[in-house]
């Protein structure tokens, strides 16, 4: 470490290699799935790089790496713990339905929203048609219909509107 911290890069690319097993020793004996133990063992290695200029080279090597090792393992195991104290495993009890069928949205009739849309004022319909379906900014929408950014927003809003409450009542009986 002491000629990796003097710019030695073949030095330090050694020493990485020769510290890797006993780091994947060490995350081993905390975690069982294999994932977890190269995730620890890449977590403490780019510790290790990112601190390296901390290490003191008149101390011993070993002490420092097991340290940084040994923290950043606990740091893992108590996130760990937090996000699978947070996280509910879904089993098929928590499906609202279990018919496959019954799981999947229904598009609106196509036929139905085109003629909704045809219904709407006109400059409801145009503010639809720019900045929803095309997709355009409302600079761009703003520059090809004439309005104000701030007409555009409130006709697109009112349209929206409208086709939601036009729709709804046409699924009702």
């Amino acid at each position: 470490m002491a000629r990796a911290q003097d710019g030695d890069k073949a030095a330090y690319h050694r020493l990485l290699q020769e510290i890797t097993p006993y780091l994947r020793g060490l995350a081993a004996r905390r975690h069982r799935d294999p994932h977890d133990v190269e995730d620890a063992v890449q977590d403490i290695l780019l510790t290790v790089h990112s601190i390296r200029q901390t290490y003191d080279p008149t101390r011993p090597f070993g002490p420092w790496l097991v340290t940084i090792a040994n923290r950043r393992l606990i740091d893992r195991l108590r996130s760990q713990g937090r996000r699978r104290n947070r996280e509910t495993t879904l089993t098929p009890e928590h499906e609202t339905f279990s018919e496959p069928q019954a799981n999947l949205v229904e598009e609106p009739d196509r036929l139905a929203l085109e003629k909704a849309i045809d219904d709407l004022p006109p400059m409801q319909r145009q503010a639809l048609r720019l900045l929803k379906l095309k997709e355009m900014s409302l600079k761009e929408a703003s520059k090809v219909s004439g309005m104000s950014m701030t007409s555009l927003k409130v006709n697109a809003h009112r349209a929206v509107k409208s086709l939601r409450k036009i729709l709804g009542d046409r699924s009702e009986p």
